[in-house]
């Protein structure tokens, strides 16, 4: 689906005030190969595109769900498909096998594409262009790259405060409205230093509802009594504590929760959990058969400038990597002091920022001063018990302080006991997250924005940490009891 070169928000109208600032609508990312045994002659315009938009719906629905009204759910479909659709017979396929087809493209350099979940439009007709012209309540800016084989993704707050010509209102979630994908996709490339948008998409208010109760819901863990009310939007939240399996409508609920002390921040932690949720959701074998009944009902909630080429790239990118190559990070920053402005905003950390703009898209920044020379052992840790044994966590900081750490400190336990340690990234410095882990000897990175947000990695202790750190205080007493029979010698 291309966006209407005759609506306001095209990509054509661009107003004069405003620069232009990074964005590349134009060259496509795609390159077309010779593959043996496929057949190289040109597919219809309009079979290609129902074909093409079958395996995009297909493979998104293969990995994961939501960042909010089912950003993640794009995001997703970068992600392997389970064996069992990829090698489907043709004789028992009603329509062409995903693999027959999408090898024949593949990316030619790093994509950036902007998705944003856009908020409910209370005077716009259903299924008309103008759902697509509120707010984006979600905004995530994904990276694939095919050089390093993976995935990366930048949540940024629907608060950010930014200063950008042609916006009414200093924050980020303004521009979509003011001038539609084209302001929105500048304003985060200048926000971000410069990074290029390379194509944007676009999902409208109830896809995510309709995509849940389509799986049978999803099976998550609401860590408190969530309430709140919002009749402009539609929005009635009402979630009782524990884990549970919510349908779409509670699943909504639950990904676009904000009334607590985190605000909008806390919202995009519970949707990056919700992705790992529908990701194993997705991946069970008996959701392949609801694909079908799926593909109509997500397409009239997309507007995209991804072409069915393009989309056939994603696909055959997305089925060379694994889990580990996808990684999630919030946009850095804190909240706005009460006095500070007369609105509330996220206001970014401009160092931490650059950080992640350079290692996630490679593009260079002005405020990095400190943290490429700083060592690991200077970084903020937070530890958070998941393994079940109370006195782990105090152990660890005795470990990591006799490897020279020093600002480490406790925080609440998680809710559940988890089997392996996490050692999150919630700033995006996964170089430091590596750097702990060849410390420790244990634990996998992650980068994501589920930790501690005040500290620089937030150590989740699981179960493999038991025997770890006590094999690792066991050898430290081994090395001093050697060290001083040494000395008396």
């Amino acid at each position: 689906m291309k966006l209407d070169v005759s609506s306001p928000n095209s990509l054509s109208h661009i107003q004069d005030n405003i620069p232009p600032v990074g964005v590349s609508f134009a060259d496509s990312p795609v390159s077309i190969g010779k593959q043996t045994g496929l057949s190289q002659k040109p597919m219809s315009g309009k079979w290609l595109k129902s074909v093409a938009w079958w395996c995009f719906w297909s493979s998104a629905f293969a990995l994961t769900g939501t960042v909010s009204l089912l950003s993640g759910v794009i995001a997703g479909l970068f992600a392997p498909l389970p064996a069992s659709v990829v090698n489907l017979p043709p004789a028992k396929a009603k329509i062409p096998v995903i693999a027959d087809y999408h090898s024949q493209y593949s990316l030619a350099r790093p994509v950036n594409l902007l998705v944003m979940g856009i908020d409910r439009v209370p005077e716009a007709v259903e299924n008309s262009p103008q759902v697509f012209e509120g707010r984006s309540d979600t905004m995530v800016l994904l990276r694939l790259n095919p050089g390093e084989k993976n995935v990366k993704m930048l949540s940024i707050p629907r608060d950010t405060r930014v200063e950008f010509p042609g916006l009414k209102l200093a924050k980020i979630n303004q521009a979509n409205v003011d001038g539609g994908v084209v302001l929105a996709a500048r304003v985060v490339s200048d926000t971000l230093n410069g990074v290029p948008i390379d194509r944007y998409l676009r999902i409208s208010t109830g896809a995510f509802r309709e995509l849940v109760d389509k799986l049978g819901g999803v099976r998550v863990f609401v860590p408190k009594r969530m309430q709140y009310e919002d009749r402009t939007q539609k929005l009635f939240i009402d979630l009782q504590p524990g884990w549970q399996i919510l349908n779409g409508d509670q699943a909504e609920q639950f990904a676009r929760f904000r009334q607590d002390e985190y605000g909008d921040v806390g919202r995009v932690q519970r949707q990056q959990a919700l992705i790992k949720a529908l990701r194993e959701k997705l991946q069970e074998p008996s959701t392949i058969a609801h694909i079908p009944d799926l593909i109509g009902v997500m397409q009239k909630y997309i507007d995209t400038n991804l072409t069915p080429p393009e989309i056939f790239a994603l696909i055959g990118f997305g089925l060379q990597l694994k889990s580990e190559q996808y990684q999630m990070v919030l946009l850095p920053g804190r909240f706005s002091l009460p006095d500070e402005y007369t609105a509330s905003y996220w206001i970014m950390n401009p160092e931490a920022k650059d950080r992640i703009v350079q290692q996630y898209f490679s593009q260079p920044g002005t405020n990095l001063v400190s943290n490429n020379t700083r060592p690991p052992t200077r970084l903020s840790i937070a530890i958070q018990n998941a393994s079940g044994e109370a006195k782990l966590p105090q152990s660890l900081i005795t470990t990591l302080r006799n490897k020279g750490f020093r600002n480490v400190r406790t925080i609440k336990d998680w809710s559940e006991p988890i089997a392996k340690t996490e050692i999150i990234a919630e700033q995006g410095d996964t170089r430091g997250a590596i750097a702990v882990q060849r410390v420790l000897g244990f634990g996998q990175v992650e980068a994501a924005s589920t930790g501690e947000l005040q500290s620089d990695l937030t150590i989740r202790l699981g179960q493999d940490g038991i025997a770890a750190i006590e094999q690792i205080l066991e050898t430290e007493k081994q090395e001093k009891v050697k060290e001083r029979s040494l000395g008396e010698t």
